[in-house]
């Protein structure tokens, strides 16, 4: 059974119609109910007024000039309000200059910025009257998400405050543009540059998911096109009905309640549509991003907008829910002849030649994203964007069904030389007997090409599939869906270096790390290890560092074994300051001369750093001293193990696993050095505070106070004195 519906989203509803549909919308949805009726009318009538308010303060600085005689309209009073909140058209240090846009519940002013630096910014401020909860949880969702972007594609925020009387406000950059679908059709973009814009857009989208920021309101108003360097660059906007994913993006965030529909209908995807929208995921600007591109292509969205709002809330709910939109090139062969022939005119193309270049992959590209069944669309924007720059490219889309026709017909395209030489091999045979076996001898030649190339688009279908899985891991993992993220990887082949795959699989270890789960950590290391090739050697020897005390911890002591030769190998010839971790990747368990005499020119390495002046912080000094201890104690050499622990906890800084570590080697030194009750008081005072951290649990931990594999290391090294020296003090 539908809930009913609220009276303020009753009012909302009512809002985004036509003044002239109003009424009709009311007696549906409110028959019977005379009282509910009469008060939205008022509440739409309060509405109106205060919107012919707003319009006739344009340019801004006339509002100071406005009557404050007494009247009972609600256009006067807001008159008044306005006048006692802005005296001298003022917010801060911005001076209001005039108002470009408006939305359900802020508008947007030009406005310049003096102080602390000169620019021109536009400003976004909550509209007066329209000051009630949901809108103002609106509009902080919109502050804070747009906040959190850093993409080139969208707009960056770069202030934020409340007026005097507790109104909150954005300043954003002010991004000089025009929509997309005008920019494209003022200039005659051809389909491919329109596709081009459209890619970049979708990056910018495929940015605020890997924020956890659903815009949720996809549309060309919300996308402005402007020119940077002579070169047309989109911007997203308008994040203001945005909803976070898994990241809460202020204490009055607003959640869409059971009744209440957020979106613009021609763009709306069909979740959005339901009564209850409140799983709406990344999948619905997927949606909305499909309806784009229609656009973009035909000139016109799958259904008309108009349309929609005109046939009332339920026929539409089921419109979008149920209704299959048409392919965008059989949408252009039910226009009208002027009308097509002026698409097609701005769209640099014959209307033949345009339906032709639609039908086909760019039919089923966006069929695909438009998809009733979220399910069976592309699952991120990043999968939308590499299916057209595989289209772009002439390879197979994903979004088409394989055939071997189709494949045959893309190989053609790409090799288009080839198959002319098959063609004229075969004239050739038929012209004489005499040459048919080197024609024979050729075309075989050329089917052998083909056929290998063939084999190479399969092999770079499988790659794109694989790097849009990788793409979705990452959104997984960024929305803390951990086992979905772990499932999705369990079926990727990482044949390549990938840095996107490395971040997952780094935070996937990590994640069952923290709840003691080794195996599964230990396998994601090792896997993590193969595809991590494209980082830093700063990032890769911390992985190294992480899986090290993994498979130790899971009971594979030969692969760790393996595993610190492979270390030592890849990192030998790394300069300073990676030599110290080497060291400790390495000497986590016991090590025969061989593998040490390996070792030896990066510990004198490491020794040297202390007197060329190249190692004066205090904290790289302290773990690198950690390091050559451990060096020297896995050499025999007790009195220089002593040194160096000595030197560690001199150091005024103290980093808990640090300095743990550092006195349970002093111990086991001391130990092997004949001074028993010594090593037994050090290591009795140093094993109570590992046992009681791994008590409260691990934590990720920061590199300043140690990471959780610091103290998985310390943790080790305990295990170890242990059996030498015995638990007991």
């Amino acid at each position: 059974m539908n809930p009913v519906p609220t009276e303020e989203a009753l009012f909302e509803a009512a809002r985004q119609l036509p003044a002239a549909a109003q009424h009709a919308f009311l007696d549906q949805a409110c028959a019977g109910n005379i009282p509910l009726r009469e008060r939205l009318q008022s509440l739409l009538a309060d509405a109106a007024a205060a919107e012919n308010f707003f319009a006739a303060v344009v340019p801004f600085g006339a509002a100071t000039n406005l009557s404050r005689e007494k009247s009972g309209t609600a256009a006067e009073k807001l008159t008044v309000d306005w006048l006692a909140e802005y005296p001298a058209s003022r917010i801060g240090p911005y001076k209001l200059l005039q108002r470009i846009g408006e939305g359900g519940g802020g508008a947007v002013y030009m406005a310049d910025q003096e102080q602390p630096v000169r620019r021109r910014v536009a400003l976004k401020v909550i509209k007066l009257g329209m000051d009630t909860k949901n809108v103002i949880a609106r509009f902080e969702a919109e502050r804070q998400a747009l906040a959190m972007m850093d993409h080139p594609n969208i707009a960056r925020v770069l202030d934020a405050g409340a007026t005097e009387t507790g109104r909150p406000y954005f300043v954003m950059e002010l991004v000089r543009g025009v929509r997309i679908t005008d920019y494209c059709d003022q200039h005659q973009l051809d389909t491919r540059q329109r596709l081009d814009l459209f890619i970049q857009i979708c990056r910018a989208i495929q940015h605020a998911h890997q924020k956890g920021i659903i815009h949720r309101d996809i549309k060309p108003s919300n996308i402005l096109v402007t020119l940077h360097d002579g070169k047309p660059v989109p911007k997203v906007i308008d994040f203001g009905i945005a909803k976070a994913t898994d990241t809460r993006l202020t204490d009055k965030t607003l959640f869409t309640g059971f009744e209440q529909i957020v979106g613009t209908p021609a763009y709306m995807s069909p979740e959005q549509a339901e009564i209850n929208s409140l799983d709406v995921d990344t999948r619905s600007d997927i949606y909305s991003l499909g309806v784009l591109l229609y656009e973009l292509l035909t000139g016109k969205t799958p259904f008309d907008g108009k349309e929609l709002v005109s046939s009332g809330l339920d026929e539409m709910r089921r419109t979008l829910r149920q209704k299959e939109p048409q392919r965008p090139s059989t949408m252009l062969t039910t226009l009208q002849n002027v009308e097509l022939t002026a698409t097609a005119k701005q769209r640099d193309a014959e209307a033949p030649k345009l339906i032709s270049l639609l039908r086909g992959d760019l039919d089923w590209i966006v069929m695909k994203a438009l998809e009733k069944d979220r399910t069976r669309r592309y699952e991120t924007a990043n999968g939308l964007a590499m299916d057209i720059e595989r289209y772009l490219h002439n390879e197979p889309v994903i979004a088409r069904p394989p055939s071997r026709v189709y494949r045959f017909q893309k190989l053609v395209r790409r090799n288009k030389v080839v198959f002319a030489a098959t063609g004229a091999v075969i004239v050739a045979l038929v012209a004489g007997f005499g040459t048919s076996t080197w024609l024979f001898l050729k075309e075989r030649e050329a089917r052998e090409r083909a056929v290998e190339a063939e084999r190479q688009q399969e092999r770079l279908r499988q790659a794109a599939d694989t790097r849009e899985k990788i793409t979705h891991a990452t959104v997984l993992v960024s929305q803390e869906k951990f086992e979905e993220a772990e499932a999705l990887v369990a079926g990727i082949n990482f044949e390549q270096p990938t840095v996107e795959g490395a971040a997952a699989l780094r935070a996937l270890g990590e994640w069952r790390a923290l709840q003691n789960d080794w195996t599964p950590a230990a396998r994601h290391f090792k896997k993590l290890l193969q595809v991590d090739q494209l980082d830093g050697v700063d990032v890769c020897t911390l992985d190294y560092l992480e899986c090290g005390p993994a498979l130790i911890e899971s009971g594979d002591t030969e692969g760790y074994a393996r595993f610190r030769q492979e270390a030592i190998e890849r990192f030998a010839s790394k300069p300073y300051p990676f030599a110290d971790r080497i060291i400790k990747i390495s000497l986590l368990l016991p090590v025969e001369a061989a593998l040490l005499k390996t070792i030896e020119p990066m510990a004198e390495a490491s020794v040297a750093s202390f007197d060329n002046g190249t190692n004066s912080e205090v904290f790289l000094a302290a773990w690198r001293s950690v390091s050559l201890a451990l060096w020297e104690y896995r050499r025999g050499h007790f009195d220089e193990t002593v040194a160096w622990c000595q030197r560690c906890l001199a150091y005024s800084e103290h980093i808990a696993p640090r300095s743990a570590a550092a006195q349970v080697l002093l111990a086991m030194a001391d130990w092997n050095l004949h001074h028993r009750a010594q090593a037994r008081a050090e290591l009795a005072e140093v094993q109570t505070a590992i046992e009681n951290h791994f008590k409260s649990g691990l934590d990720r931990g920061t590199g300043v106070e140690g990471f959780w594999f610091d103290w998985v290391f310390c943790r080790l090294l305990l295990t170890e004195a242990g059996a030498l020296i015995g638990k007991s003090p």
